[in-house]
């Protein structure tokens, strides 16, 4: 499918809720930070630190909202996917309409700016401030849920590029363009005469 097809319009929304997906699976996810061999001891969300002895079945678990931090953590990413959520509506509601307002579309991808700042400063924020401020148990590492918030930013952050430079192609996604073919005028071939 190439940038001509107009059915593939649709692929910028389509891998903005793929972002969006990822990005509930990191916010409800407790794989932030685990436990990297046994015994699990410690696992963690972007909400709560939770431990455990060797021997005991039931997890303690701590709020990160009472360090300033983790609130600060916790608020940015969540107000990047937020603002995520909104541009996916823009971008469906943009490539539904048939005329299609390309600097609107402009619009969008510096929207999706913002949000990769602001999830990225969440998402480095946590590693450095948790190891910081929290006592680690035996050997952990920052696992699947955080590996889903990146995987999400990364996303956001190609989307932004396409939706931004996609009004340099109006003509060719909107089919304004004639195809070309392979005729050459008598002039220039005096040859085929």
């Amino acid at each position: 499918c190439g940038l001509a097809c107009w059915r593939c319009r649709w692929l910028l929304p389509l891998l903005l809720g793929l972002a969006i997906i990822m990005g509930i699976i990191a916010l409800a996810g407790r794989g932030w930070l685990e436990s990297e061999s046994e015994p699990y001891v410690q696992q963690a969300s972007l909400w709560e630190s939770c431990t455990r002895g060797e021997e005991d079945l039931n997890w303690n678990c701590e709020s990160l909202m009472d360090y300033g931090w983790g609130r600060a953590a916790a608020a940015t990413y969540l107000v990047g996917f937020v603002i995520l959520v909104i541009c996916f509506a823009l971008a469906v509601i943009a490539f539904s309409i048939e005329i299609l307002r390309f600097n609107f579309v402009r619009g969008i991808g510096g929207l999706l700016f913002v949000v990769a700042a602001f999830q990225i400063i969440g998402l480095v924020i946590y590693p450095v401030k948790f190891t910081e401020d929290i006592p680690l148990t035996g050997d952990n590492m920052f696992s699947w849920a955080y590996g889903f918030g990146w995987a999400s930013t990364v996303v956001v952050i190609g989307c932004a590029f396409f939706f931004c430079c996609l009004p340099n192609w109006e003509d060719e996604v909107l089919g304004n363009i004639k195809p070309t073919g392979y005729y050459s005028s008598p002039e220039r071939a005096p040859y085929l005469n």
